[in-house]
């Protein structure tokens, strides 16, 4: 298996190129770019022996390997850009300071926003959402991505977008039984917590019973939100008692009537 459309993703996001940006570096067509990030095709060897000399990488890396953001920032060509570290105490994005208004991540933001989520500029250029909640400020909506979090028709569905408060990494107050959304340096973890276990390991789960637990070292997650509500478009259709129910009501009624007439 190829890991080249993925690090191509992964490195025009490190560097701020666009797909026709990046077609340009090395004369592709920008189809062809989305072509290779979706695995649809994949470079020409030439191709490939471009990219990695120009971005000062191997072509065994590209192929084999599924680089994480952390480590593109060790190569010497992205450290010489990549921005300064975050200070310890950073000021809050101005979206973080205004209760109502709650930053949309959506799923084909979510690389970028894994590599800016410390930008403040970024969090305030993202889509507002306004929510009625008292969750006061620094929340988050984020797209979600599979069914690992649905059962049986209940649960969160692909694309609902959960709302979430921020979850101070220095205490990590979690509670068992509540669901969380990690911010990793590849994806966007959203499990329940099953227990907390020593080492500051996690041990989380999926609502759906097809998922296995796993263990979850904290100091994986770049962010945790705690997740308290979903937007969702699913509109679940009533179960067959619901719908019996609602039968044998309207016949009542109409017995009622008849009854009455």
């Amino acid at each position: 298996m190829s890991y080249v459309g993925k690090n191509i993703r992964k490195i025009r996001t490190v560097k701020k190129l666009s797909q026709a940006a990046f077609a340009e570096l090395f004369g592709l067509a920008r189809p062809s770019v989305g072509a290779y990030e979706e695995g649809r095709s994949e470079p020409k060897m030439e191709t490939l022996i471009q990219i990695a000399h120009h971005f000062g990488l191997s072509v065994d890396l590209l192929l084999t390997k599924e680089l994480t953001v952390n480590e593109l920032y060790h190569f010497d060509i992205f450290r010489q850009e990549a921005a300064p570290e975050a200070p310890a105490t950073p000021a809050a994005a101005e979206a973080d300071r205004l209760a109502q208004l709650t930053p949309f991540v959506p799923a084909d933001r979510l690389l970028e926003y894994i590599v800016q989520h410390h930008n403040t500029a970024f969090i305030d250029a993202l889509p507002p959402l306004t929510f009625p909640h008292q969750l006061g400020p620094a929340t988050r909506a984020f797209e979600i991505v599979g069914a690992e979090m649905q059962h049986q028709q209940q649960g969160l569905r692909h694309q609902d977008v959960v709302l979430c408060c921020r979850v101070d990494k220095a205490t990590a107050t979690l509670r068992p039984g509540r669901i969380y959304a990690f911010v990793t340096q590849n994806s966007l973890l959203v499990r329940r917590l099953s227990e907390r276990l020593p080492a500051n390991v996690l041990r989380l789960r999926a609502d759906n019973p097809d998922y296995g637990a796993q263990e979850f070292a904290l100091e994986q997650a770049l962010e945790i939100w705690e997740v308290k509500a979903v937007f969702t478009t699913h509109l679940r259709p009533p179960s067959r008692i619901e719908d019996r129910v609602t039968r044998l009501e309207r016949q009542v009624e109409e017995l009622l009537a008849r009854l009455d007439g």
